[in-house]
């Protein structure tokens, strides 16, 4: 098994050597899908972390670096997502970044150790990731002006994909009742879902990076979870749900399932893209807070 994996590995490292297109290397698995989006076949696009894998803390390896210094762009999300993105960056040498979050008015921490700092998860909300799309689109066609009609058409194409997720979203929402529209998970990675679809929001931590789990903060999230009634809970792939569960046990309410946020499930994973990530989202809220759908 393990010389077929490494067989692998070097058929794909031998393909990106013969591959003429420039390399595109995002920091992560839902960048590099939205970037596949908009380049189409005129780029080589890849992700510095592996799908499941955990972005706020991830180190670096030296093969990451080696990728990184061979690249014609780097990709990132910025808004403190990324907490080693800058050594990295300054490691692999001059090679231009693009920060996808540049020019946004981002939603705030309210509580807890990050309080004040900007919520990096800005691709949760499907309006936000059209910004996302006009950032790579514009890099692109510097990166390659003979592919500018592509990457507009690819664009456009993809944006009104998102439109329509847009509309798909606010209506599945718009149907859960009032007092049911608290979305608990382990991280406070849904901001700007909740902002845009009127959602409120409560958490075990504000970012993974700020994961530890405390008996006040375990014990504030009981609460609200009891005083709300909230039937349903959740936490994200990338994380550990044990104490997600132990809070669901205490308040009474059910453990939901797993979100995807960070990162994109395998390719025959419920998340291989961003759009089935958020539908597969969507789905377990849903199920979740909807006790009429939940009963069934």
């Amino acid at each position: 098994m393990v010389s077929v994996l490494l067989a692998s590995c070097r058929n794909q490292e031998q393909e990106r050597a013969t591959d003429s297109r420039p390399q595109v290397l995002t920091t992560f698995t839902v960048l590099a899908d939205l970037a596949r989006n908009v380049a189409g076949d005129r780029l080589q696009v890849a992700s510095i972390v592996k799908p499941g894998a955990e972005i706020h803390g991830y180190q670096p390896t030296p093969s990451d670096i080696e990728r990184a210094s061979n690249a014609d762009l780097i990709v990132e999300n910025g808004l403190g997502l990324e907490l080693w993105a800058r050594r990295f960056t300054a490691a692999a040498g001059d090679v231009p970044t693009i920060t996808l979050s540049d020019g946004m008015n981002p939603l705030l921490i309210a509580e807890d150790a990050y309080a004040g700092k900007p919520n990096p998860h800005a691709w949760m909300s499907p309006q936000r990731a059209m910004l996302y799309v006009d950032h790579l689109q514009r890099a692109f066609t510097q990166l390659d002006p003979a592919g500018a009609e592509v990457y507009a058409a690819n664009a456009t194409a993809y944006k009104a994909k998102l439109q329509a997720l847009d509309d798909e979203l606010r209506t599945v929402i718009a149907a859960l009742p009032l007092q049911q529209r608290l979305l608990v998970s382990c991280e406070g990675a849904f901001t700007y879902l909740a902002a845009d679809y009127g959602l409120e929001e409560a958490y075990l931590w504000p970012v993974n990076a700020e994961s530890q789990i405390t008996p006040k903060r375990m014990a504030r999230l009981i609460n609200t979870v009891r005083e709300r009634q909230v039937p349903t809970i959740f936490c994200e792939s990338t994380v550990s749900d044990k104490a997600q569960r132990e809070v669901a046990a205490a308040a009474g309410a059910r453990f939901g399932g797993t979100f995807y946020v960070d990162s994109l499930s395998s390719p025959d994973g419920p998340a291989p893209t961003l759009l089935d990530l958020q539908r597969h989202n969507v789905g377990l809220i849903r199920k979740g807070l909807d006790l009429s759908e939940s009963n069934r």
